[in-house]
């Protein structure tokens, strides 16, 4: 039907008992708030939001351009390829190396990984102190699926449950590892080292509290409770 509403989705991850605070967030964004999965220790929330339609004035002009261009198509095909083809320059007579890509192009690239130097919010997270304010909340949301980077240390690690294999790893931003003070507290929830992914030059063959690494991961969700961003690995390297 020409009138029906279509909708686009998407699904956000939180913590047990933060799911009142990403609704209302997300719902002040402009999302309806739709379903909830609940997990053991997260909850999956799904929202959707009207498309925004094509407006018919810009439809229609797009149908006359690709008509004119059809139709020109249309009679260049019918006398000018004999003489295209006579024209046309011997293969390698005057090629030209392929376009490299522009530096915006690679700059826009290296942006979509979130670091301090290129996203103010994210460097005010790791020089936090004090209140744990709804900036965090904000960020987690923001930015929940998107990967992020930063130099930081081990604060602490503990078994999961009753695994001998499987460790919550609990991170901080700078060097100082248990005696870490300034910046918000990250968390690798239920993983093993090799999850870790270690990289660099001198890759431990253990690892443990006070080590030294750059930290690339992707951002989960946020617990207000605790103050502690929740995250999965994708690399760890030594430096």
């Amino acid at each position: 039907m020409a009138d029906e509403i279509k909708y686009e989705y998407k699904t956000v991850q939180t913590v047990r008992g933060t799911d009142g605070l990403v609704i209302s967030r997300t719902q002040k964004d402009g999302w309806e708030f739709v379903e909830q999965s609940q997990g053991t220790l997260r909850s999956t929330l799904t929202f959707r939001r009207p498309k925004k339609p094509i407006p018919w004035p810009l439809v229609g002009a797009g149908a006359a351009v690709l008509a004119i261009v059809v139709g020109t198509a249309a009679v260049l095909s019918d006398g000018g390829e004999r003489k295209d083809e006579a024209a046309k320059p011997a293969v390698g007579a005057s090629d030209k190396p392929p376009a490299t890509p522009s530096p915006t192009a690679a700059k826009r690239a290296a942006v979509e990984v979130i670091t301090p130097e290129n996203n103010s919010q994210f460097a005010a997270l790791l020089k936090a102190a004090g209140t744990c304010d709804d900036a965090n909340a904000d960020f987690a949301t923001k930015y929940a699926g998107r990967t992020i980077a930063f130099n930081g240390s081990i604060v602490s690690m503990a078994p999961h449950g009753d695994y001998e294999t499987r460790w919550d790893f609990l991170l901080g931003p700078g060097d100082k590892g248990p005696n870490t003070t300034v910046g918000r507290a990250f968390q690798y929830e239920d993983v093993n080292v090799a999850e870790l992914s270690l990289t660099g030059k001198d890759v431990p063959a253990a690892i443990g509290v006070g080590d030294k690494f750059r930290f690339v991961a992707q951002v989960v969700d946020f617990n207000a409770d605790q103050c502690l961003f929740h995250l999965d690995p994708l690399s760890t390297e030594t430096r």
